[in-house]
């Protein structure tokens, strides 16, 4: 409770220098507006609402759009997102922006608190999941971060017991395609046909009604401007600034003096060995679904090339899981990884980029206590949560 205690101050000194502004109008803490991220999402969807969807595979005219609505001194921004996002910008576009972002950021944790319930964690740790650092980072960079983890979590821990909602909820999860990379290996190890098709069934349901909606030129947009953009973003040289909130192995090599092939195929290492992970894990019967779930999850952060600490809340919710189940003194390390999203732009700032290598140390203990047996039988070892299922059942989302 102390080290929550001490995450939740860290949070009130980053909100308050998030609202407080600079005689350009900006947030001391960005040096843009306190919405930070979210005005792409709102402003792209105004642009979208008002005939002009164009700009957002155009990058003057988008920034040129942004500065418009918001002010001439604005920074540059670009659109980032599959078009398929718009269907959850356009009607907060509809509100002011304020109100816009209380909903999304409010409401994405509310999505995040709903999809944790078949973890059955005790009231206080369920709160201090939805008021932890990585969702906390999420919000303060006006981010997606607690309502991917939602659809990513949501979806595995219903994989069993409800495979058309767990399919659905992946499909969704295309908003942000990379975060999903392991879920079609759980189906797939499980032979979860329904919620494998469910789930591109939905992809291509969403990718075709965006096309109708809004043209398909969206989607060649997509293809022509967007990827690349994003691409040539995550290759700069390192360090770039934002470089300082990566968490991946493709920074961590990038960090250590390799081109970006070599740093692809270093990631694609770790990105394999996380699929063989994950495939193996939910091979075994003895091991309770909500804990195949949680390291899946944390697993995906190390999966992807892109990742950033606003994505992060996965390995909160690992921390919090793993935690309960933990030996002394292992306890005491889980507190400083329970603040680490607070942290781990430092290392990156010195040009170290190792922030990938907390989360997949965290795994990799996970997954050797797997195997000692720690997670068999229904029941996590020396913990206080009970992950109970009725015998000879299959284990379950509970």
């Amino acid at each position: 409770m102390l080290c929550v205690a001490a995450s939740l101050v860290i949070a009130l000194r980053y909100q308050i220098e998030l609202w407080q502004f600079d005689e350009k109008g900006f947030s001391i803490l960005s040096d843009r507006l306190p919405y930070w991220d979210f005005t792409n999402l709102w402003a792209g969807s105004q642009m979208a609402r008002q005939g002009h969807v164009d700009w957002l595979f155009d990058i003057e005219a988008y920034r040129a759009g942004l500065r418009a609505m918001f002010s001439p001194l604005l920074p540059n921004q670009e659109w980032s997102y599959p078009p398929s996002i718009l269907w959850l910008g356009l009607p907060l576009s509809l509100l002011p922006l304020p109100v816009a972002y209380a909903v999304w950021t409010f409401g994405t944790i509310a999505a995040l608190g709903l999809a944790l319930k078949p973890l059955r964690l005790p009231r206080l740790a369920l709160v201090a999941i939805l008021t932890s650092p990585a969702v906390v980072a999420s919000a303060i960079f006006g981010q997606n971060g607690s309502l991917t983890a939602a659809l990513l979590l949501g979806s595995l821990l219903t994989s069993a017991r409800a495979p058309v909602l767990s399919g659905l909820l992946a499909g969704l999860l295309t908003i942000k395609p990379h975060l999903g990379l392991l879920i079609p290996v759980v189906y797939l190890a499980t032979g979860n046909w329904r919620a494998f098709l469910t789930a591109a069934a939905t992809a291509i349901a969403l990718v075709a009604a965006t096309g109708l909606v809004f043209g398909v030129q969206v989607w060649t947009g997509f293809v022509t401007v967007t990827s690349p953009l994003m691409a040539r973003i995550l290759e700069a040289p390192y360090p770039q600034l934002y470089h300082a909130n990566a968490m991946t192995f493709f920074i961590l090599g990038r960090s250590i003096g390799l081109g970006v092939a070599a740093s692809y195929a270093y990631q694609g290492l770790f990105s394999l060995i996380a699929v063989g992970a994950v495939a193996w894990l939910w091979r075994r019967p003895e091991v309770d679904l909500r804990i195949k779930a949680v390291l899946t999850a944390l697993l995906a952060l190390a999966a992807t090339p892109y990742g950033y600490t606003y994505d992060a809340v996965p390995f909160s919710v690992a921390v919090v899981v793993l935690f309960l189940s933990a030996r002394a003194p292992n306890r005491y390390v889980f507190c400083l990884l329970w603040l680490y999203p607070y942290f781990a732009h430092l290392p990156n700032f010195q040009g170290i980029g190792v922030g990938v290598l907390v989360p997949a140390g965290l795994a990799l203990y996970a997954l050797l206590a797997v195997k000692r047996g720690d997670f068999s039988g229904g029941r996590l070892k020396a913990g206080a949560v009970t992950l109970s299922r009725p015998d000879g059942s299959r284990p379950s989302a509970g």
